[in-house]
């Protein structure tokens, strides 16, 4: 694409999702999906298919469960079968001087605040926005 200036003309579509994903911008919802994506290959069309955060979530066998705040150091004890938890993601959005922590749980479930949610459905749309040459 002639508007995409890191593009080589050699480069595939799933080569080229990667970079994009890679950029700064998209460093919170790529930790994410690195957790909770079964491979790289597939996630590009998931990700294509997918209209909002929720439902990528959702292709990917993931319920976004609510709760109004997460104190990431005590779920740092709560890591493992028993606790729960599968990993912890304490992302701040530098920008925005914004703390968005994510915990992915054992119960295919991932635990954000309404506001992570918003911020990363919001993430999701640009980075489709970006693949689709739209930036």
């Amino acid at each position: 694409m002639a508007n995409d200036p890191g593009k080589t003309s050699s480069e595939t579509e799933q080569q080229r999702f990667e970079r994009i994903l890679s950029r700064e911008p998209f460093r919170g919802l790529k930790a994410i999906l690195d957790k909770v994506s079964p491979g790289k290959e597939a996630l590009w069309a998931i990700v294509d298919r997918a209209n909002s955060y929720e439902e990528l979530l959702a292709r990917l066998g993931y319920k976004i469960t609510l709760t109004k705040q997460i104190h990431v150091q005590d779920c740092y004890s709560r890591l493992g079968p028993a606790g729960g938890i599968k990993a912890v993601l304490p992302y701040h959005d530098i920008p925005t001087q914004s703390s968005f922590p994510t915990l992915i749980n054992f119960d295919s479930t991932v635990t954000m605040t309404p506001k992570a949610v918003a911020f990363f459905n919001e993430t999701c749309a640009e980075l489709k926005r970006q693949l689709n040459g739209q930036a």
